[in-house]
């Protein structure tokens, strides 16, 4: 395959983007796989233990130095992104209704771990069947990549001071994936950085995770503190939480650069089983089947049931103090699980106080 003439990669090059529009990605690019400058910054952030409980990180960290440990023989890597943000988004106002159940907006719709696997996977499959045969390995949140500095070489935009990718023309509202190929195409110019003088990010964490430009410390956000997290989430971090049950969105909301993001087209992402308008008491009073049910096929699966009903407890304790609230609380005090019962503590005290 190495010995396919320059106008050849080319155009197998300019094939693949096109295909990649068709199959429902706003955009594709190409990177070549020297890493070192984000690996450097990785390993800084690994050293400072900001990564948690997320163990997973250092674990892999020989396979993220070479991916040709997960894909041997690979030379470049594509990258695409997905739009993701539904119509009936209603973030701001969610977020004010502290009787509301805040879930992040990438995770109301249908799992997308399924959506653009599967998309990616008929991608590198028509390009190996129909344009030319080449070992290949799909990644979407799914293997020890780096993705998001893969997507900045590819030009698909740059790594912000909240560590989210932002492209200048649509924002940061989108999910990416890719897969790691042996072909050795021609690569994109990678993205130039546009926040400037910007702290929108870092001023609006509730949690105060931004601990510097473009230095995350995951054991303050809340994304970290609702879905990853194991356990107790530690009590000064409580109050800042508000609603959120599962995830933030509080840094993409604030970004001007998401004046340009563009709303879904994809039927997958619209919101389902009424997640977007779920209200705090309801969501409490679920059993565990019915959290299954209502959660099937989506993201919120990740936190599990006793996790969610923990974070369900968090937000009650800081909505606004109501006969319902207090009766949701109370009809939990006696929880089997000790981590609900704990924070129904916390919720009820704070109603005390």
């Amino acid at each position: 395959m190495n010995s396919l003439p320059p106008d050849a990669l080319a155009s197998i090059a300019a094939n693949i983007r096109q295909r990649a529009q068709a199959l429902g990605f706003q955009q594709a690019g190409i990177a070549d796989l020297d890493l070192d400058e984000h690996l450097a910054h990785l390993e800084r952030w690994l050293a400072d233990g900001f990564h948690g409980e997320m163990d997973w990180f250092a674990r892999h960290l020989a396979i993220r130095r070479d991916p040709q440990q997960l894909s041997p023989g690979a030379l470049r890597a594509v990258l695409v992104r997905m739009d993701y943000l539904p119509p009936e988004a209603r973030i701001a106002e969610t977020l004010a209704d502290g009787s509301r159940a805040y879930v992040s907006r990438y995770a109301l719709g249908r799992d997308y771990h399924k959506v653009v696997r599967n998309r990616l996977a008929k991608l590198a499959e028509q390009v190996s069947r129909e344009v030319t045969p080449h070992g290949y390995r799909v990644f979407t949140d799914s293997a020890p990549v780096l993705e998001k500095a893969l997507a900045e070489k590819a030009g698909l935009g740059w790594i912000g001071k909240h560590s989210v990718l932002i492209n200048r023309g649509a924002g940061s509202w989108f999910f990416l994936g890719g897969f790691l190929t042996d072909l050795p195409l021609p690569v994109d110019e990678p993205a130039s950085p546009h926040c400037g003088s910007c702290t929108a990010c870092i001023d609006v964490c509730p949690t105060r995770a931004i601990v510097a430009p473009y230095r995350v410390d995951a054991r303050r956000c809340i994304s970290y503190l609702t879905i990853e997290l194991n356990g107790s989430i530690p009590e000064e971090f409580r109050a800042a939480i508000g609603n959120r049950v599962f995830g933030c969105d509080d840094c993409q909301l604030v970004c001007p650069w998401n004046r340009y993001a563009k709303v879904t087209q994809e039927g997958d992402f619209r919101a389902r089983a009424g997640l977007d308008r779920l209200l705090l008491t309801e969501a409490f009073g679920w059993d565990e089947p019915t959290f299954l049910a209502r959660t099937e096929g989506t993201a919120i699966r990740r936190a599990g049931y006793e996790n969610f009903l923990r974070n369900v407890a968090v937000g009650l304790g800081n909505a606004p103090r109501s006969a319902e609230v207090l009766a949701a609380l109370r009809a939990r005090e006696n929880d089997p699980s000790a981590l609900v019962r704990e924070h129904v503590a916390w919720a009820l005290a704070r109603h005390a106080g």
